[in-house]
């Protein structure tokens, strides 16, 4: 992960291109301006190589002004790659960005005038809060940059919207993580940026922290209409803050949609098996209808070619019945979670075992490791195997 260089740039220095993603302006080349405003972001056949590893396969993808998408995939996906293209930090072998009518690929990062949030807030421990925002406005060339009113304005502003319009005089080692994060994308966005990029912004916090913090920033966006990019491999976190999720595999979009569309309808069998949990049964397709081996239960497969075939279900799709009914199952484990109970199951034949669901009543008795059940399967997908 790239990280900013804690240092104050002296004057008629280079400036470490980390320091300049996240302070477009410094430089002599004018920025793109968005006038605050999100705009409308275009990655057309985008493609890039390290050697004979392909980061990112010719990816094609449309971001709307104003709108809130998380690239989610495992390490390795292109997720990284794809924002930091995005940003001007890394060159594309192929294809091209755009940012509105503007053809971005050959415009230097400073040019493009993003915001971008790291995952380790990468503040500049001996500036206030205050300092720290500032810091692009202040760092422009003379004939661009705002007078000292203007800029105060912007940041008692900014620092209203995130929240902390007390801790402007304060320094980042007397903030919580929590607090760090805000201050950091105040710093973006005191810039007007084209767009707002943040890699793993949540990744250094711990899980309530990170629960309110995504929250936060859902609402944030909400105010501010800035078109934002994030990436994360936190399923939740991306199901839950994004208008769309992109899951991204070796490089490609296996599919993109809003979160319903991606959890409830997943496209393929790689994305319903990664987003969320997920029992898997091998079986067999044929006019149709799905059927396990040794299993006297079939479940409709409508549009799937004959052959062999899985069938994909959520734990909570699934209710238990009598032995005998449904899947012929048996109890392997017992798990006592917050509010519910999961029963893990063993199907007769098949590799894996199946996740069942239920709601942890105070008074109801759970099946027993050993017990044979039934399982009635409320919802499914089947895909080709």
């Amino acid at each position: 992960m790239l990280l900013i260089q804690e240092t104050s740039p002296q004057p008629g220095a280079a400036v470490p291109p980390a320091i300049a993603a996240t302070h477009p302006g410094i430089g002599d080349h004018p920025p793109m301006d968005s006038n605050g405003q999100g705009v409308d972001l275009r990655i057309e056949g985008v493609a890039k190589r390290y050697g004979a590893t392909v980061a990112l396969d010719n990816v094609d993808l449309h971001i709307a002004a104003g709108e809130l998408v998380a690239l989610l995939g495992p390490s390795g996906s292109g997720k990284t790659t794809l924002l930091r293209v995005i940003a001007g930090l890394l060159q594309a072998d192929g294809g091209c960005v755009r940012f509105g009518d503007i053809d971005a690929t050959q415009l230097s990062l400073r040019e493009r005038n993003v915001g971008f949030v790291f995952q380790q807030y990468a503040l500049f421990r001996h500036m206030t809060v205050a300092e720290n925002i500032a810091f692009g406005l202040r760092s422009r060339p003379r004939r661009r940059r705002p007078d000292r009113a203007t800029i105060r304005r912007r940041v008692d502003e900014l620092l209203a919207l995130i929240q902390l319009p007390e801790h402007g005089s304060r320094y980042p080692e007397q903030l919580s993580g929590g607090q760090k994060q805000r201050v950091a994308l105040a710093r973006a966005l005191a810039i007007d940026p084209t767009v707002l990029l943040l890699d793993e912004p949540f990744g250094a916090l711990d899980a309530k922290v990170r629960v309110e913090l995504r929250r936060w920033l859902r609402r944030l966006h909400d105010q501010t209409g800035q078109t934002t990019v994030f990436v994360t491999h936190d399923q939740d976190e991306a199901l839950e803050l994004a208008d769309r999720v992109v899951v991204l595999r070796d490089g490609r979009i296996e599919q993109a949609g809003t979160p319903r569309e991606i959890y409830d309808a997943p496209a393929t069998a790689y994305v319903f098996d990664f987003i969320g949990r997920a029992s898997v049964i091998d079986g067999h397709v044929a006019n149709g209808v799905f059927a396990a081996e040794g299993q006297a239960a079939s479940f409709d497969a409508a549009g799937i070619a004959d052959g062999p075939a899985r069938l994909y279900l959520r734990p909570h799709d699934a209710l238990p019945a009598p032995p005998g009914e449904g899947l012929e199952t048996r109890v392997v484990s017992v798990q006592h979670h917050a509010g519910r109970i999961t029963l893990e199951l063993s199907l007769p034949g098949q590799p894996r075992n199946l996740e069942l669901d239920l709601v942890a009543a105070p008074d109801a008795d759970a099946p027993a490791p050993g017990d044979a059940i039934g399982v009635h399967v409320l919802r499914h997908r089947v895909y080709p195997a």
